[in-house]
């Protein structure tokens, strides 16, 4: 029923998960999209959307809990936006994710598929991180509790933003994504610069001094602590001086000036504190180097079973050329170069292209080539001709997958194997329909690398029709 411009809807039964981590209910035939849901909860909605197509809802009130549901850990669940799922057991957190694969790939590429290979679960559901990045505010998210006490209440946070609310940040007492000493590092800092009164960022009037809190651990226990502020001064250098001698295991502390109106450090200078300006990651015997701006999976256990996946799918010849498109920091690249002739490796940003020749060095590969620049102009005939035409290429885009003309170069490569990497389902099922002619599906492997999310990556094999 109706109430002025808001209409209710009553004793709605959760159906399934969708995708961005809403749960699907559905009214007279129409779908509803909800979140911080489970399945089989039965619940009353408000609406506060309504398309031609699916309305969107908010609950206001649980009449029945799903027997799925489970208690979640985090005290800030479902205020700071991250690990929507916990109120889902893992097993069940699988179960969809295998299933979005599967109905992106029939409904989006609508090619012949092969049986999908059940998805390879995260061996670590909490502490899988090995980066996070926390904001400094003083307009700290305020519960409505909080609202209506009228009490005058503390405005300061070091956290992370609001979903939709760049503006607000949530202070984090514990967050279960980045193992020790994280937490400590982040509550040390947060009540060392509340002591000392330092005036927390203002992202509306950009006054302020405390931006950005960056910290890094590597799996060979390495640690890199990464401090942003708006400008220098005398205070800078006495708190870091208290987070050096408050954590001396720190591996890499530094600093970044940054008096932009974003938090974005890609074109800043990072500047060296203590320690050595970078880090040290070890991956099935590979060493990387892993500066302040380097990219790195950030689940470095699933990373590893991800490009073991995406290897053994290959199944490199020693004779073999091989391409790997959006190659980053060459992680992927020189797994493969252990086992083919070449690799040549091309990657849209510079900086990390850089880091990729380091790499290459540190782990004695002198089979590859990396090249920086748009891939859309890089990769060619004539690029082909130049350096030679793969046998197999290893694509690994971002969300929004290939642009159409990588996919074209794609399609009239000749290579005999392509094996797409992709952190987004739709958009690969996209680009595979666009190949289809050329190229089949002979093998699916989802893999999750971030559990409590909705987010799922997957590995297809594609092999050139006969």
């Amino acid at each position: 029923m109706g109430r002025g411009k808001n209409i209710i809807l009553e004793s709605i039964t959760i159906e399934a998960v969708a995708s961005e981590g809403k749960c699907i209910a559905r009214h007279e035939g129409q779908v509803i999209f909800v979140e911080q849901v489970v399945p089989g909860d039965v619940v009353d909605l408000l609406v506060f959307r309504k398309k031609k197509g699916f309305m969107e809802a908010r609950t206001i009130k649980f009449h029945t809990l799903s027997p799925k549901r489970v208690e979640p850990f985090c005290s800030h669940f479902g205020t700071c936006g991250g690990c929507k799922w916990q109120s889902l057991p893992y097993d069940e957190q699988l179960k969809f994710k295998w299933q979005q694969v599967k109905d992106n790939l029939e409904r989006i590429a609508k090619v012949p598929l092969p049986e999908i290979n059940p998805i390879l679960g995260s061996p670590d559901t909490q502490y899988y991180r090995n980066k996070l990045e926390f904001t400094f505010s003083n307009h700290r998210w305020l519960t409505d509790e909080e609202i209506q006490s009228g009490a005058d209440l503390e405005k300061n946070a070091l956290g992370f933003h609001v979903p939709k609310r760049f503006d607000r940040i949530v202070d984090i007492d514990t967050c279960y994504l980045q193992g020790d000493p994280s937490n400590a590092i982040r509550t040390f800092v947060k009540e060392e610069t509340m002591k000392a009164g330092y005036p927390f960022y203002d992202i509306l009037t950009h006054e302020g001094w405390l931006r950005n809190l960056i910290i890094r651990t590597a799996s060979t226990g390495q640690l890199m602590v990464i401090l942003q502020v708006a400008y220098k001064n005398e205070d800078l250098d006495n708190l870091l001086g208290k987070i050096k001698e408050a954590f001396p295991q720190i591996t890499s502390l530094m600093y970044v000036i940054n008096s932009k109106g974003n938090d974005t450090f890609q074109d800043l200078e990072v500047e060296l504190f203590h320690g050595q300006d970078h880090i040290m990651e070890e991956m099935d015997g590979l060493h990387f180097k892993v500066g302040p701006k380097s990219f790195y999976q950030t689940n470095s256990k699933q990373a590893e079973q991800l490009y073991k996946v995406a290897i053994d799918m290959a199944n490199i010849q020693p004779q073999e050329l091989v391409y790997d498109l959006y190659t980053g920091t060459g992680t992927l690249a020189q797994f493969a170069a252990r086992s083919a002739a070449k690799v040549v490796g091309l990657e849209y940003v510079e900086p990390a292209i850089e880091d990729a020749w380091i790499n290459a060095k540190l782990n004695d590969l002198e089979n590859v080539h990396f090249q920086a620049g748009d891939i859309k102009d890089l990769l060619t005939e004539e690029f082909m001709e130049r350096h030679g035409r793969p046998q197999v290429i290893i694509t690994d885009p971002p969300r929004a997958g290939m642009h159409t003309d990588v996919t074209d170069a794609l399609y009239h490569s000749g290579a005999e194997r392509i094996v797409y990497v992709s952190c987004n389902p739709a958009t690969q099922a996209r680009d595979i329909q666009l190949l289809a002619e050329r190229y089949k599906v002979v093998e699916v492997q989802p893999v999750d690398m971030f559990p409590h999310t909705h987010h799922v990556e997957n590995v297809c094999l594609l092999r050139l029709r006969d």
